[in-house]
């Protein structure tokens, strides 16, 4: 689809659109259909965001469908070894406030042009009050002193200026109306959000001890295993002071300069950190809806998840210091 170049893929959007759109109409046949562009481009993740992307812009997927298609299993797996998911999620957030923000300008462009329409309404129906109130005896009779070419004018400048403010209210209300119903998908986007972050991050953490300690991930707990995995955690190998070579010791054997974190833990690292990166990023959006993430964060939720997302947001919290 679209595979000569980017401009070709936007035609093919464009030309198809109407019955792509009929052939995914709901979340469930649109994550077929990102597993579909993702499989096809498996060897370029560049035009597999910028087609997602694309496919959003022209409302053929949703926002939700892009976050649950991001969290999905086959993807969780990636986020600590690829960007590709995280790029896919943040653009889908974005386009999501760039409408917003957008409806927000024409709302505002709307307004200051109902309001020009309105005073030049007045003015017209002014004049032809004017106009029509200067009077002259004919034949003994009163008779507008006008000439009728310039009433009827008058008339008709008065009956445009209406139709304008008409037409301006109406383009008014229905941008409130999509308003609305941008910040309604925009609440549910975010809770679809931090609650994902919230689910894959509860299945691989490492627990709470008894008395109450918060694990530290960059200790390394080599009897941790990566979910879905069987083979032991990946270590990273730190050269010593004199430099490595190809005799020197794994890090885990190497206590002079050992610095361990097993796959697991840097899956952990990774997700917590793009969980604050995404709160700091939108967080002027969260804070107006911070009801809804007191909702996610309800109950039992791991601190370090807690603390990610609210360190993130700058809320004061009292988790230990570490991830």
């Amino acid at each position: 689809m679209g595979s000569k170049s980017f401009t070709h893929l936007v035609t093919i959007l464009e030309r198809y659109n109407k019955i792509i759109s009929k052939l995914c109409p709901n979340e469930e046949m649109q994550l077929l259909l990102m597993n579909g562009v993702s499989a096809y481009w498996k060897n370029s993740t560049q035009m597999t965001a910028i087609a997602i992307d694309r496919m959003m812009g022209y409302r053929l997927i949703s926002n939700l469908a892009i976050v649950k298609w991001v969290f999905s299993p086959a993807n969780v797996e990636q986020f600590h070894v690829s960007d590709r998911p995280w790029e896919i999620l943040r653009n889908a957030v974005s386009k999501t406030y760039n409408r917003i923000s957008d409806l927000r300008k024409e709302i505002q462009s709307l307004k200051k042009g109902l309001q020009v329409a309105k005073e030049a309404s007045a003015k017209n129906r002014k004049e032809l009050e004017e106009a029509k109130s200067v009077l002259e005896i004919v034949e003994g009779q009163p008779a507008p002193a006008e000439r009728p070419g310039r009433i009827r004018r008058l008339e008709s400048h008065v009956k445009n200026a209406e139709d304008e403010e008409r037409t301006l209210e109406e383009s008014l209300e229905a941008k409130g109306v999509l308003l609305a119903r941008a910040h309604e998908e925009s609440k549910d986007l975010l809770k679809l959000l931090f609650k994902s972050f919230v689910d894959v991050l509860t299945e691989r953490l490492p627990p709470v001890s008894v008395d109450g300690e918060i694990p530290n991930l960059r200790s390394g707990d080599q009897n941790v295993n990566f979910a879905a995995q069987n083979s032991e955690a990946a270590t990273m190998e730190i050269d010593n002071e004199n430099g490595a070579d190809n005799n020197s010791e794994p890090n885990e054997r190497n206590t002079k300069n050992a610095y361990n974190v097993g796959e697991l833990e840097q899956w952990c690292l990774c997700t917590l950190g793009y969980l604050k990166s995404f709160s700091r990023q939108y967080a002027s959006e969260i804070w107006s809806n911070i009801a809804m993430l007191d909702e996610v964060f309800v109950g039992d939720v791991h601190p370090l998840i807690r603390k990610a997302a609210f360190s993130g947001l700058r809320r004061f919290t009292n988790e230990g210091s570490h991830p």
